[in-house]
């Protein structure tokens, strides 16, 4: 033991969230290669650790230190103001599981590391510096916080790190225009809007340093506040005095938090070799054991790629797992077994979950059982609410089976280990598990997704779902979930299954899925994904989970109304239908048609199938359409017939009977250009084209109170087209705001901007979306009812006119047909696993080739833009309701619509930035109405 602290002594107090923080930031997203487990702010950390043991030796030396971490994100000033901090952006789920591993890095160097619940770290740092000062000692706060300059003097001093620039009385007045025994008044009137303290409006660190210095204190200020001569400052002091005072509490660091240590214990203390090159080893920091084993004179320790457990890549054999069994899964029945397996996960830092429940919709299910698993081969199911006559009981009994533990207390046991910022679950399609149990009041976070990681890396290669992936990358097939429902009129649900054969299969899955996730990870950062994973997909989930979970209101009336409507519409069609066969016929008969359309009308263009039959299908009827009027009109019923079935008859039964609501679901990885799909209803193929379409959108309404807002990027696929094919005309256009499809036409037509027709546009319009979608002249004859000559030569002519789109094509088309994939902007791959076949395949794959860029950019710029809007609209009274493709819709209440439009049109035209800088603006329209039609 070293001698007691008193004169003469030099305490460093290190502020652990600024290193945390600066080392996050300053790297690039880094995982480590034997699991995956994101380590970029743990290894900057320790770099900072290692600099500053090196930087501080010699005379000047610390003779005690620490480093102080906050610890929770509730302290005594939240109890005082509940909205302190309110504003604060979520931690990076990436940065949860690595904050108890730099807490590890701490005491790995032989440093103190310090934390108090309930207390911030400035607070503990204010104590001790307070402490050492009045033992006669000097204090070094590294850190360039301005709520820690209100400490400096009298032996107390900052150091900012970054800078190499020492804070002393001096720089603090440069900063606040105050002293530092004054620096807590000017900051209760300026306020600070990171941790939203509110202060005085209207009041800046000027015009506080002017008063404080003029009448000498805050409290000063306030009682003589009639004395000041501006009438709006004067009214501002007397009336927002409570809340200023208020802000003075909120800023005041307590000098006087109840510590379980001593200085005595923060003296300085050289490392243990072993252990500190040990923790480096097993972060597989190569570069920083070998340089910190060279300064300690140690042997530094050998460290491999990966574990001998996690084979090397997908699809290898992995001889140290053990092999999956089914049979040794444990079933825990009681709380002390299952508190053994969350004391196990938690020490692990990770864990795969699954969910077992009644049925498939999130919205509805309820939970029946949860799995576990910790290793390879180590799984649990928790059976929570089984029946008791199980598969055989004809009279559904729903009296529960034995040896359960009850609901809510296994619930309240799983909470804390499921919302653990320190422990990473795993899950295959985790949005599903997060719903459900969020219903159940559980919010499941951090998460990793087996599902999207398979997506990120193998998108257009080959499915995601987890049997898939067991049999392609374990060589295992998981247990068929039909096995224990049965099919047909016998399928029972699954809390009617033994418990005895749910262990099996509910383990099994999230054995699994743990596997899997051993071998994904690393295989992120080795096909060059982990940023497209981090930053696309990840974090997408908690935000899908929040907008299905809310849904959008859906009038019954009104869509009941439109049925009727349609009806009546329909009958209308199928008597001028009927009209021009001239006979009675049944329209939605395929075989009746056809012979009225190619035996008796004697129209080109019929086959027959194997059945005999003529084929009609829409690309027939699309054909005929450009040269009668019969099937014209045919496909307008069909339309009709379509939106009553799918949208205002179907709608009806999707509304929600606890909310009243329609809640669809998002298919993160249903499209192979990451393009979000909806499901259970879809909502994202209403047609807008037609004014039926259109008016389905009507029965889409917001609250009493509320409004709906709609924003909508405005052309963005041709935006991004234009700066991918480098088309100066195009990119011209855009940043003047002019009418895209009126400069097309009038640069492939000749026509001037002032003589535009609407049909001349309108070519144009389809030929502009339609090249994106390598749409050929017989595609847009069909969408412009013309000749096919007449619409290939519109095509023709188009290349001609922007030559550089026939060359992005070639170029893609040759890339594709190398490498097998295309990417987007942001690094996204999407193979093309067609692209080299021969007939009418190859032709589809090119076509899918050269739009998956644009369209897949186009989908990772609103998937950015939906990641980053949570946080801008976090203090507003609104809600993200739906996406649909190029659109995002929120309910607002009405006061706050213009406050909402603004922040989230910032967000999403800025959302390219600043991983991609377009050469054309972004630009997002925005509406607002009493329903979806209205705000779009």
């Amino acid at each position: 033991m070293g001698t007691q602290f008193g004169k003469g002594c030099h305490l460093h107090l290190i502020d652990g969230s600024a290193f945390i923080f600066r080392a996050y930031h300053a790297l690039p997203p880094l995982t480590r290669k034997s699991d995956g487990l994101p380590i970029g702010a743990v290894s900057g950390f320790c770099n900072m650790l290692h600099r500053y043991v090196e930087g501080n030796s010699g005379p000047d030396a610390p003779t005690h230190v620490a480093v102080i971490f906050d610890k929770g994100s509730h302290t005594f000033r939240n109890d005082l103001y509940d909205q302190y901090k309110a504003n604060r952006e979520a931690m990076p789920e990436d940065l949860r599981p690595q904050i108890p591993l730099t807490r590890k890095a701490t005491e790995a160097f032989n440093i103190a590391c310090k934390e108090l619940e309930g207390y911030e770290a400035d607070d503990i740092i204010a104590t001790l510096s307070c402490q050492a000062r009045d033992a006669g000692g000097r204090v070094t706060i590294i850190s360039s916080d301005k709520d820690l300059m209100q400490l400096v003097g009298d032996g107390v001093e900052m150091l900012d790190a970054m800078k190499n620039k020492r804070i002393d009385v001096d720089g603090v007045r440069e900063k606040f225009g105050v002293g530092p025994d004054r620096v807590v008044d000017v900051q209760a009137l300026a306020g600070d809007s990171v941790d939203n303290v509110p202060g005085a409006p209207g009041i800046g660190i000027k015009t506080a340093a002017l008063l404080i210095n003029e009448f000498g204190s805050l409290e000063a200020l306030l009682d003589r506040a009639d004395e000041i001569k501006q009438p709006k400052r004067r009214e501002t002091l007397i009336e927002k005095r409570d809340q200023i005072e208020l802000s003075k509490r909120l800023v005041q660091l307590d000098c006087n938090t109840p510590l379980d240590f001593t200085l005595d214990d923060l003296e300085v203390k050289d490392p243990d070799p072993e252990t500190l090159l040990g923790f480096l080893a097993e972060m597989e920091f190569r570069t920083l054991t070998r340089r910190i084993a060279d300064a300690l004179g140690a042997e530094a320790p050998v460290i491999t790629d990966a574990p001998a457990d996690v084979p090397d890549a997908p699809g290898s054999t992995a001889p140290e797992w053990p092999a999956i069994d089914a049979s040794k899964y444990e079933c825990v029945r009681d709380m002390d077994r299952l508190r053994d397996w969350i004391a196990r996960a938690t020490d692990k830092g990770w864990v795969a979950v699954d969910t077992e429940t009644t049925g498939l919709n999130e919205m509805r299910a309820d939970l029946v059982g949860v799995c576990l698993s910790i290793d390879p081969g180590a799984a649990c199911y928790i059976p929570l609410t089984h029946k008791a006559g199980g598969a055989d009981d004809l009279f559904g009994s729903d009296d529960l089976a034995e040896g359960q533990i009850p609901l809510n207390d296994a619930l309240d046991a799983l909470k804390p280990l499921l919302e653990d910022p320190a422990v990473m679950k795993i899950g295959q399609n985790m949005k599903y598990d997060a719903k459900v149990l969020r219903r159940y009041g559980i919010d499941v976070a951090p998460i990793d997704d087996t599902m999207l990681m398979s997506y990120a890396m193998h998108g257009g290669e080959h499915s995601h779902g987890m049997d898939f992936l067991s049999e392609k990358y374990l060589g295992h097939q998981p247990i068929p979930i039909k096995e224990l429902l049965g099919t047909g009129k016998s399928q029972i649900t699954f809390e009617r299954v033994p418990i005895d054969d749910a262990v099996k299969y509910a383990a099994e899955d999230a054995d699994v899925t743990l596997r899997l996730w051993h071998l994904f990870k690393p295989q992120l950062h080795k096909a060059h994904v982990t940023r497209v994973y981090e930053g696309l997909e990840r974090p997408l989930v908690p935000v899908l989970t929040r907008m299905e979970m809310a849904g959008i209101k859906v009038d019954r009336d009104t869509l009941s109304r439109m049925s009727n409507a349609f009806a009546q519409k329909m009958a209308g069609l199928e008597s001028e239908i009927h009209e021009l066969a001239g006979e009675a016929f049944n329209v939605g008969s395929p075989a009746q048609l056809g012979d009225i359309l190619f035996d008796k009308m004697g129209l080109e263009g019929g086959k027959r199938g194997k059945n005999g039959k003529y084929s009609t299908g829409a690309d027939i009827l699309e054909d005929l359409a450009t040269e009668h009027e019969l099937p014209r009109r045919v496909l307008d019923w069909r339309q009709l017939s379509k939106l009553k079935s799918t949208y205002t008859d179907a709608l009806q039964d999707h509304i929600n009977p606890d909310t009243g609501r329609v809640h669809t679901s998002y298919s993160i990885a249903g499209a192979n250009t990451g393009r979000l799909a909806s499901t259970d209803p879809n909502l994202q193929n209403i047609p807008v084209r037609s004014e039926e379409g259109r008016r389905i959108r009507e029965a889409f309404v917001a609250e009493p109170g509320k409004v709906l807002v709609s924003l909508d990027y405005s052309q963005i696929e041709l935006r991004i087209l234009a700066h991918i094919a480098d088309i100066e005309a195009l990119k011209q256009a855009f940043r003047e705001g002019q009418d895209i499809h009126a400069a097309t036409a009038s640069e492939m037509f000749g026509v001037p901007l002032d003589e535009m027709t609407p049909d001349v546009r309108r070519q144009a319009k389809a030929i502009n979306f339609g090249v994106i979608y390598g749409i050929s002249g017989f595609g847009l004859a069909r969408n412009l009812r013309i000749p096919r000559a007449e619409a290939q030569g519109f095509i023709d002519r188009y290349f001609e006119r922007f030559p550089g789109i026939k060359t992005y094509m070639e170029e893609t088309t040759a890339f594709a047909q190398k490498h097998n994939r295309v990417e987007t902007l942001f690094g996204r791959v999407i193979h093309t696993p067609e692209i080299n076949a021969k007939g009418p395949r190859a032709g589809f794959a090119k076509r899918a080739a050269i739009n998956a860029p644009i369209q897949g950019t186009a989908a990772d710029i609103i998937r950015r833009a939906m990641v980053r809007m949570d946080d801008a609209i976090a203090g507003l009274p609104a809600k993200m309701l739906l996406q649909v493709h190029d659109e995002l819709l929120f309910e607002v209440e009405e006061g706050a619509v213009d406050d909402l439009i603004a922040a989230a049109r910032d967000v999403m035209q800025g959302a390219a930035e600043p991983v991609v800088k377009l050469d054309v603006p972004l630009i997002v329209d925005a509406g607002k109405g009493a329903n979806w039609a209205e705000a779009h």
